[in-house]
Protein backbone atom coordinates (compact mmCIF):
# COMPACT_ATOMS: atom_id res chain seq x y z
CA UNK A 1 0.00 0.00 0.00
CA UNK A 2 1.31 3.57 -0.75
CA UNK A 3 1.58 5.79 1.77
CA UNK A 4 -1.29 8.23 -0.28
CA UNK A 5 -3.62 5.75 0.19
CA UNK A 6 -2.89 5.05 4.38
CA UNK A 7 -5.25 7.59 6.27
CA UNK A 8 -3.91 10.45 7.81
CA UNK A 9 -5.04 9.31 11.24
CA UNK A 10 -2.69 5.88 10.34
CA UNK A 11 0.08 8.01 9.47
CA UNK A 12 -0.37 9.71 12.50
CA UNK A 13 -0.40 6.81 14.59
CA UNK A 14 2.40 5.30 13.16
CA UNK A 15 4.79 8.48 13.30
CA UNK A 16 3.54 8.53 17.14
CA UNK A 17 4.57 4.88 17.48
CA UNK A 18 7.89 5.33 15.96
CA UNK A 19 8.35 8.38 18.27
CA UNK A 20 7.31 6.95 21.56
CA UNK A 21 9.61 3.66 20.62
CA UNK A 22 12.40 6.70 20.22
CA UNK A 23 12.01 8.01 23.67
CA UNK A 24 11.41 4.79 25.60
CA UNK A 25 14.97 3.50 23.83
CA UNK A 26 16.29 7.43 24.70
CA UNK A 27 14.76 6.75 28.19
CA UNK A 28 16.37 3.27 28.77
CA UNK A 29 19.67 4.73 27.29
CA UNK A 30 19.49 7.45 30.49
CA UNK A 31 18.51 5.26 32.95
CA UNK A 32 21.92 3.14 32.33
CA UNK A 33 24.17 6.08 31.93
CA UNK A 34 22.03 7.60 35.18
CA UNK A 35 23.03 4.07 36.82
CA UNK A 36 26.66 4.46 35.43
CA UNK A 37 27.19 8.12 36.78
CA UNK A 38 26.17 7.25 40.41
CA UNK A 39 28.40 4.07 40.68
CA UNK A 40 31.55 6.62 39.68
CA UNK A 41 30.23 9.01 42.13
CA UNK A 42 29.97 6.82 45.07
CA UNK A 43 33.46 5.41 43.83
CA UNK A 44 35.07 8.67 44.01
CA UNK A 45 33.32 10.25 46.72
CA UNK A 46 35.03 6.62 48.67
CA UNK A 47 38.51 7.71 46.99
CA UNK A 48 37.85 11.11 48.12
CA UNK A 49 37.13 10.87 51.57
CA UNK A 50 40.33 7.85 51.64
CA UNK A 51 42.56 10.72 50.47
CA UNK A 52 41.26 12.96 52.94
CA UNK A 53 42.08 10.65 55.86
CA UNK A 54 45.61 9.82 54.30
CA UNK A 55 46.08 13.57 53.99
CA UNK A 56 45.05 13.86 57.53
CA UNK A 57 47.45 11.27 58.53
CA UNK A 58 50.20 12.71 56.98
CA UNK A 59 49.65 16.02 58.54
CA UNK A 60 50.04 14.57 62.27
CA UNK A 61 53.01 12.98 61.27
CA UNK A 62 54.52 15.23 59.59
CA UNK A 63 53.27 17.69 62.55
CA UNK A 64 55.01 15.17 64.95
CA UNK A 65 58.60 15.33 62.98
CA UNK A 66 58.32 19.18 63.00
CA UNK A 67 57.66 18.87 66.99
CA UNK A 68 60.66 16.53 67.74
CA UNK A 69 62.90 18.44 65.45
CA UNK A 70 62.07 21.28 67.65
CA UNK A 71 62.59 19.57 70.76
CA UNK A 72 66.01 18.17 69.25
CA UNK A 73 67.11 21.81 68.23
CA UNK A 74 66.27 23.42 71.64
CA UNK A 75 67.63 20.60 73.62
CA UNK A 76 71.06 21.49 71.41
Amino acid sequence: MASKDIPIQEQDLRALEIRVEELIRACAHLKDENRTLRAQAEQLSSERDKLLENNAAARVRVESLIERLKSIEAAS
